[in-house]
């Protein structure tokens, strides 16, 4: 599944990355964290069996490339989907590295075409 950021979230990601060191991602599958892209420090959350590893964003101004998961349940819902993590003014959970900034990561998706679902399954 196809992953990127939007120049504003990259730039939120570089000043996290000054602040907390390497980075990680993990797309919540609901309850207390809604359906929220949520940073951490790389680490800090356990991905298990029960997460897929999406990829690793690489980032410019960003030593270690950023790691994405997202629960298996909630995978099977957007496997067909080209997702960007995005930036946007507000709070989200305070869980989230970006939250004391007044800001909070969002996802964007799109349904893969054809030709990009039929690449990924070969």
């Amino acid at each position: 599944m196809p992953v990127d950021l939007t120049p504003e979230a990259a730039a939120q990601l570089r000043r996290l990355r000054e602040r907390h060191g390497p980075l990680m991602f993990h797309q919540s599958g609901g309850c207390c964290d809604g359906s929220s892209p949520m940073c951490y420090p790389a680490g800090e959350f356990r991905t298990g069996a029960a997460d897929v590893h999406l990829g690793d964003l690489v980032v410019d101004g960003v030593a270690e490339p950023v790691p994405v998961w997202m629960s298996r349940s909630q995978y099977e819902y957007w496997k067909h989907t080209h997702l960007t993590i995005d930036l946007v003014p507000g709070r989200g959970s305070g869980f989230s590295l970006e939250a004391p900034d007044g800001v909070r990561f969002l996802i964007r998706s799109r349904l893969l075409t054809d030709e990009e679902w039929a690449a990924l399954q070969g």
